[in-house]
């Protein structure tokens, strides 16, 4: 983060000697002030009101709710800028390498994936929403339709991938060994007893796959990215199940961040932020779910899971 401070204006030339001795002075003076104000406030906007700026990462940031919530943030000292990134594996790296100072896409299940992969300890800071996964298709238009054999695709990054196979299974498309697992993969479909044979693949390219397979699950980021209805979803989950507590959204920062009162803000004006609710829930479909998880419950949920993939390495 970065503060902002008023620039102090350079004294004007005099002849006099006297009155150029004066003006240093005073302008010693004025620029000690600001620069002892300026450590214990963090700076000020022109308005007077202090003013933090907060670097955020996201995917999707040309959804219009990221303006509603920058300027939010503004009317409460913090200058928002948010960063786009093409794809949900890059801002976890740009937060570890100090690049942000907080981002905003994921579940609990991804961000332990991350941590345990690399070795890092990105925390949570506060919730946002749990968006459902659903099954899409453009050649059937019920679950029932699905033929013995055909093909349907799910995310290749292990959290929805498990995600998305439990939404099979619940369908009554495939069979996961042991009963599923937010850890399963294809590997651990019994093939025998399932209807469909199962692909994965990079997450936004799911829905471009939809011509050339029977049905695909979806993130909701690339849902109407890629012209579908939310309500044209054949199958999902339920995120009211207390189950999915691992796929709740968070805002994550660095553990040594995890208490700035600034970032506390952030999450606290988007979370009683109407305006910025209504936002999200249009980009989702409705689909969005809102939930305020006390930080300490998400951090021991992602403690938990994070000890449950250390364990199955």
């Amino acid at each position: 983060m970065s503060e902002q401070h008023p620039q102090i204006a350079p004294p004007e030339r005099s002849r006099t000697p006297v009155v150029l001795a004066v003006a240093v002075v005073v302008a010693l003076v004025i620029a000690g002030a600001v620069w002892f104000l300026g450590r214990d406030s963090g700076g000020a906007a022109a308005d007077g009101q202090e003013t933090t700026t907060v670097t955020l990462g996201t995917v999707g940031a040309s959804d219009p709710y990221w303006q509603v919530l920058t300027d939010a943030a503004a009317e409460e000292g913090i200058d928002l800028q948010v960063t786009d990134f093409a794809d949900y594996t890059q801002p976890n790296p740009a937060l570890s390498e100090g690049e942000l100072d907080v981002n905003q896409f994921q579940h609990l299940v991804y961000l332990a994936e991350y941590n345990v992969a690399n070795d890092e300890d990105l925390v949570p800071l506060g919730s946002t929403a749990i968006y459902p996964l659903a099954l899409y298709s453009s050649k059937v238009d019920s679950v029932e339709e699905i033929e013995q054999g055909d093909t349907v695709v799910v995310p290749d990054d292990d959290s929805n991938q498990a995600r998305g196979l439990l939404i099979l299974q619940s369908a009554g498309l495939i069979t996961l060994e042991g009963g599923g697992s937010i850890y399963s993969t294809i590997a651990d479909i019994d093939e025998s007893a399932s209807k469909v044979q199962v692909k994965a693949i990079k997450a936004d390219l799911t829905p471009t796959s939809l011509p050339d397979v029977t049905a695909a699950i979806i993130n909701n980021d690339f849902v109407e990215k890629a012209g579908l209805q939310f309500d044209d979803a054949i199958a999902t989950d339920d995120p009211s199940d207390p189950n999915a507590l691992p796929y709740v959204n968070v805002f994550a920062v660095k553990a040594e961040d995890k208490d700035d009162p600034t970032l506390q803000k952030l999450v606290e004006v988007y979370q009683e932020t109407q305006a910025v609710l209504d936002g999200v829930d249009e980009v989702s479909g409705g689909t969005a779910e809102f939930v305020k998880v006390p930080q300490a419950e998400l951090q021991e949920a992602l403690d938990k899971v994070q000890a449950d993939t250390e364990s199955r390495q």
